[in-house]
């Protein structure tokens, strides 16, 4: 009778727990569409040498990008998300910038 009463609150805890559990384990969809607009965006900045010209930005955005890879690898998509919308909006950042030094400059592009 003992061990009905205690394995009684063990089960009730373990049938009323396990739909809070299993709802952690939904995951999101995977950020694919900002893992390309990332891409793309550090593609552009490259493109106009945006590391020379507008380091800061530049760093920032593939520090970030790195980040975000390492996450998506790890199936961390909500983080991974935010970090190649970070990325993203960075490397645009980079390549206006990279576009104002290299005019203010004189090159052509």
């Amino acid at each position: 009778m003992r061990s009905r009463l205690i394995n009684w609150p063990v089960s009730w805890l373990v049938t009323l727990g396990l739909p809070f559990v299993l709802s952690g384990c939904i995951s999101i969809p995977a950020p694919i569409e900002e893992y390309a607009l990332a891409r793309a965006a550090m593609d552009g900045a490259k493109s106009v040498d945006a590391a020379r010209f507008a380091p800061g930005y530049y760093h920032r955005a593939l520090e970030a990008y790195s980040k975000a890879e390492v996450l998506y690898e790890q199936r961390e998509y909500q983080d991974a998300k935010e970090l190649f919308n970070h990325s993203r909006i960075d490397f645009e950042k980079a390549e206006n910038a990279a576009h104002v030094q290299r005019k203010k400059s004189g090159e052509v592009l």
